[in-house]
């Protein structure tokens, strides 16, 4: 007799390993959700840890302010993401003691979003 109850059973697909990624002097652990900056921790807010990993996800493709509004507390509508994005990313730039002007690890695409800088 065939014996079909695993076929019922439901197929379950393990999980993807968080990734670490790394960019220069600036490292980011997911599993860890830890950001070393020179081998330094950084304290990152939720916030700035959620926008710093989607950056680093999209490996150096644009990311405008709304979409990782939409990502980060999962909001359609995003009234005012650019503003509250570009504030949380000055506090991030402060932290990777990165700038608009000669940017590190984020650039700003002016009227598009940000991306991450990759050597």
């Amino acid at each position: 007799m065939f014996d079909d109850t695993a076929a019922l059973l439901p197929q379950t697909e393990s999980p993807a390993a968080p990734r670490d990624y790394i960019v220069g002097d600036l490292q980011l652990s997911v599993a860890r959700h830890e950001c070393l900056l020179n081998g330094q921790p950084v304290a990152l807010t939720p916030t700035e840890f959620a926008i710093l990993r989607i950056l680093l996800e999209e490996d150096g493709a644009v990311v405008s302010a709304e979409e990782l509004c939409r990502r980060i507390w999962n909001d359609e509508r995003c009234c005012g993401a650019a503003n509250t994005i570009s504030v949380h990313m000055r506090h991030l730039r402060r932290k990777l003691q990165d700038t608009v002007a000669n940017p590190r690890y984020i650039r700003t695409i002016w009227g598009v979003g940000y991306k991450i800088e990759t050597p």
